[in-house]
């Protein structure tokens, strides 16, 4: 199975070389044809893997040595178990689907082939990077999809929002990888190694130590530096302000990096480092109350959002807040069958959304939309069944995973679980509302797309323009839907032995101390107990409180959010500016670069480099020739009153010695 397991990361990655290096010899069809056919080999043969798995083969080995230095062994290795076949599986089903989806959405875009490789390109590092065995190649993987994904914002470059997003994006990624780095730096040092398995076998040692200059314990300070990285690049509170500006690049891509790629890295991380993490209670404290402020305070910016993809950035940005909860309950099975469970109606909900715009001639307000159900029914349908998964409705998927995590972190003695769990049971109902509001918004009601000047936005994708009724998108944009609503609506009837019957094995560690998994299981009696019990629970009550009142604000009563915006305009006015995150980011941070960098230009470039070492050095030669010059006149008289100075000043110099 060795080549296989090289075949799965390679194929994306001769994908991309072709498309990108020989894209206008082989054509645009040529283009994508390599790189669905790469992606296509990765996926069944990931599928081969899984299998494997299942019958009971895993596999941890280096494939090549990079070098060695100082005891550290640098090295390309797989490590592949349950945990990461799984992830193998989720990012090639949707790449792929993905894939397919751009052929209809980027059918006329002049980049066509170098998006085609970014995509490619960006599937090789997110699966070189859940593939890894090591921290080494796990560090590559996570830079590299940083990359690409700075590539894949910006894609239209000649945007200037489409390049102050991937700065953004790139710049607040940086900063969560400092403390990823220092994580990496601290296991290094202490473990010896980069190894997974070296250092998991270390880690009650590491759990006696304490760092040498803070006296922090070392287990406490690399999980906390570890998950930085993950709170960068899975957009967790307070580094979650480059995920809504990602949406400046195509659509496509924004489902592959919000639904089953980039903004998962880091709960996969987490997950895979599960052995670190269950030995330092204040991690996962910290992990849980961020994953919770995450998870409600950015459903409720989604609720005045009015670009259709930004209301479904932030609901990614909410359900990731669900996963990273997850993660601080130690209920890491759960947090990953969450993710496997929103990879699939995330991307229909970024899909159907990218149809909508197709339809509506590249329009991303939803207030220009409305009455689209009757012209768009297949793009309707997927995008209700991704909504209704999204808010946690029986027996769609994204009910099993969600209703796992509100039991998990609500059994949990981590503290701040509290604190968690009123907010993730408050996000519930938040999430019900953005949900429908988006379904009713854009396809119920009055159709806004007739009044004039409706296709005129400036906001548009490709900056199209054009009258003319909506239309259903081709079946190279549909079928991806489809097939993509599939697992949306059944995914989560895998939660029995994903769950409970120990299914991921030795790849996740649970300490004995943290049951609260341990007693879900108890209490579990299969899929459909659990579906007939969630409908008498109070999460669906909430899911359900939450669609109601958008149907009613926005069916029945559609004048009555602009009267309670106006009523409550001080909170509404706080949720638009998104807390202000991105003002203060501005005035704090490159507001106070800005003033350190003019220090520097004026006191440093200015005033010392130029002012004292190139100017003052040439000013001090010229002072210097000006007073030898005095005495390089021509005159013999004056260079012998020189030269019985010099003498009389040596003879001084001299008596004084002796």
């Amino acid at each position: 199975m060795k080549a296989v397991y090289l075949i799965i990361p390679l194929a994306p990655l001769l994908g991309a070389i072709l498309a990108g290096f020989a894209g206008r010899a082989i054509g645009r069809a040529g283009a994508h044809w390599v790189t669905i056919l790469g992606v296509a080999v990765s996926f069944f043969c990931s599928l081969l893997v899984f299998q494997d798995v299942q019958a009971g083969h895993t596999f941890n080995g280096t494939v090549y040595t990079w070098m060695q230095s100082g005891g550290l062994n640098m090295e390309v290795g797989f490590l592949i178990d349950p945990l990461t076949a799984v992830m193998m599986i989720v990012v090639t089903f949707v790449s792929l689907m993905v894939h397919i989806y751009t052929i209809g959405y980027m059918a006329e875009d002049p980049g066509y082939q170098r998006f085609f490789s970014y995509i490619s390109l960006f599937t090789f590092s997110m699966l070189m990077l859940v593939m890894s065995n090591n921290f080494l190649q796990l560090f590559f993987g996570w830079e590299a999809v940083g990359l690409v994904s700075y590539l894949l914002i910006g894609f239209w470059y000649t945007r200037p929002t489409a390049i102050y997003a991937n700065l953004k994006a790139f710049l607040v990624n940086r900063v969560g990888d400092f403390g990823f780095l220092l994580g990496i730096g601290l296991i290094a040092a202490y473990a010896g190694s980069l190894d997974y398995a070296t250092v998991f076998g270390k880690s009650k040692e590491l759990a006696t130590l304490t760092e040498a200059v803070t006296g922090w314990p070392v287990i406490t300070a690399a999980c906390i530096g570890l998950f930085i990285g993950a709170m960068g690049k899975s957009a967790q509170f307070p580094l979650h302000v480059w995920l809504p500006d990602s949406m400046e690049g195509p659509t496509p891509i924004s489902a592959l990096i919000h639904a089953a790629t980039m903004v998962t890295a880091g709960i996969f991380m987490v997950s895979r480092m599960s052995p670190l993490f269950e030995l330092s209670e204040t991690a996962l404290s910290f992990v849980i109350v961020i994953g919770a402020i995450t998870a409600l305070f950015m459903a409720l910016i989604a609720i005045v959002q009015t670009d259709i993809k930004r209301v479904v950035a932030y609901s990614t940005l909410s359900q990731l807040g669900y996963m990273t909860t997850a993660l601080g309950a130690s209920a890491y099975s759960v947090a990953i069958f969450h993710l496997m469970t929103h990879a699939f109606f995330k991307a229909v909900l970024f899909l159907g959304a990218g149809s909508v715009i197709i339809a509506m001639h590249h329009e991303q307000d939803m207030r220009r939309m409305g009455g689209l159900k009757k012209y768009m029914p297949i793009t309707y349908l997927t995008v209700l069944i991704g909504a209704l998964a999204n808010a946690g409705f029986p027996p769609f998927a994204g009910f099993f995973s969600k209703d796992s995590i509100i039991e998990a972190v609500q059994l949990s003695q981590v503290p701040g679980a509290g604190f968690a769990y009123l907010s993730i049971l408050a996000a519930v109902f938040v999430g019900g509302f953005y949900s429908f509001r988006l379904v009713f918004f854009a396809f119920h009601g009055e159709e806004r797309f007739r009044h004039a000047g409706a296709h005129h936005g400036d906001h548009g994708e490709h900056g199209h323009g054009h009258h003319a009724e909506p239309h259903e998108s081709p079946k190279v944009v549909t079928v991806p839907l489809i097939l993509l609503a599939i697992p949306a609506v059944c995914a989560g009837w895998l939660i029995g032995p994903m769950l409970y019957g120990n299914w991921f094995g030795d790849a996740i560690y649970i300490a004995p101390a943290h049951h609260g998994l341990a007693h879900m299981e108890e209490e579990f009696h299969g899929v459909i107990p659990m579906v007939l019990h969630g409908l008498t629970s109070l999460p669906f009550w909430l899911a359900l409180a939450g669609a109601a009142t958008a149907w009613f604000l926005y069916i029945v009563r559609p004048e009555l959010p602009a009267v309670i915006k106006q009523k409550f305009s001080f909170i509404a006015n706080i949720l638009e500016k998104k807390y202000g995150f991105d003002e203060f980011n501005e005035w704090f941070f490159a507001g106070g670069a800005r003033l350190v960098g003019r220090g520097l230009w004026k006191g440093g470039d200015q005033a010392l480099i130029d002012g004292v070492a190139v100017n003052g050095s040439a000013r001090a030669v010229g002072w210097i020739a000006g007073m030898v010059r005095l005495f390089q006149t021509g005159h013999i008289y004056q260079y012998a009153f020189s030269m019985i100075i010099g003498v009389f000043v040596l003879l001084t110099l001299w008596f004084n010695r002796v």
